[in-house]
């Protein structure tokens, strides 16, 4: 099995950083900190929720990094730890929201408003049909094509089997392929 230089790099800064190398840990922060927002956005929908997952998260990484045991496991390790901050979080907020929803159908309570998720215009199909996905097939796909994580990486990730994300990976890719695909039904404006 190949492994390209930056993996190799990454490696030797988990090792330094397992050592007492402050350096090597900012350099590794630096380094993972964009692609893990970038997966905590993935599961949790909202920029600002992400951002507190991720500071969350990076607290257990600082506090058990030392006991990583496989350098080469660092970012599959860190991504797990990212996608159970992230599912803690969403579950908190889902409760908080059907208590909410509880309170306001009690007609002695007023009605709680929920901020909606940030707005997106103008997003291209793709990204509309990548937003779409359920949760956990977003996840796979973003850590897939665009973290470049193999199946059995994604597996540790997300605490899940490998034929599990195969799973995840083809129904994601369906949807995005129907979403893309135009109406073979007709439109209005096809009556001829």
């Amino acid at each position: 099995m190949r492994r390209d230089v930056q993996r190799i790099f990454q490696e030797s800064q988990v090792l330094a950083a397992q050592a007492g190398d402050r350096p090597a840990f900012e350099r590794l922060t630096a380094y993972w900190q964009p692609r893990l927002l970038a997966h905590a956005r993935r599961l949790t929908d909202t920029s600002d929720m992400a951002r507190d997952v991720l500071q969350d998260a990076w607290v257990d990484i600082v506090r058990d990094l030392p006991r990583l045991r496989d350098p080469v496991a660092f970012p599959a390790w860190s991504y797990r730890i990212v996608t159970r901050k992230a599912a803690k979080a969403v579950s908190r907020i889902q409760r908080t929201r059907r208590t909410a929803d509880d309170l306001a159908s009690d007609p002695g309570h007023e009605r709680v408003e929920w901020p909606v998720a940030e707005a997106r215009s103008d997003l291209a199909r793709v990204s509309r049909a990548i937003a779409a996905l359920p949760p956990a097939q977003r996840a796979a796909m973003g850590l897939h094509y665009m973290d470049g994580f193999s199946v059995a990486e994604i597996a540790v990730a997300l605490g899940i089997p490998a034929g599990t994300v195969k799973t995840r990976l083809m129904h994601a890719r369906r949807k995005i392929r129907a979403a893309l695909e135009p109406d073979r039904e007709g439109d209005s404006d096809d009556t001829q």
